[in-house]
């Protein structure tokens, strides 16, 4: 099986509840097996800033899906979550980002890999630093990505919530 690590990232709607049924519906991807969540973090926004901040975190899972199928299955949990694309970087119910596919590089107009913004992002590296700081991508270590970004951007965001698996188990 290979090692895949997601985002998930939301601002509308019951974003605590957003989060806990995506990682619900994540854990019940065929041929998958769910290993461990982040901390969830609450983030400003990132590119368009007139709206609320979200709330995220990152899986680690491995899988036997190929990136599509797995791309596929990402966009139904954003699709049962009822996400609307309005614009670019806009207000969302869930966003499932694939960040990582093994060491598998791709880009073509479906699907980069490893994500293109993943290492400009606090929101998403410091999720990652919970599950994997030595994780290597495009040649750094998460933690060396995490450390390069700029003060500003670290400020804006916040642990609110150290465990989720257990409230999803527990049906909470």
């Amino acid at each position: 099986m290979i090692d895949v690590y997601l985002s998930l990232g939301t601002n509308v709607g019951e974003r605590l509840n957003n989060l806990k049924k995506a990682v619900s519906l994540i854990r019940n991807f065929d041929k998958s097996k769910l290993i461990k969540v982040s901390r969830i973090y609450e983030t400003k926004p990132w590119g368009y800033l007139d709206q609320d901040d979200f709330l995220n975190l990152c899986i680690f899972m491995k899988t036997s899906l190929s990136p599509y199928e797995l791309l596929d299955r990402c966009q139904e949990v954003e699709k049962e979550l009822e996400r609307v694309k309005n614009f670019r970087w806009g207000p969302r119910t869930m966003d499932v980002d694939i960040l990582t596919y093994d060491e598998l590089t791709n880009d073509d107009e479906k699907l980069t890999i490893p994500h293109k913004h993943l290492q400009k992002r606090a929101f998403v590296l410091l999720p990652l630093l919970d599950l994997a700081p030595n994780l290597k991508v495009r040649g750094k270590s998460i933690r060396e990505w995490y450390n390069q970004l700029d003060e500003k951007e670290k400020e804006n965001i916040k642990v609110i919530r150290e465990k989720i698996e257990e409230e999803i188990e527990e049906g909470i």
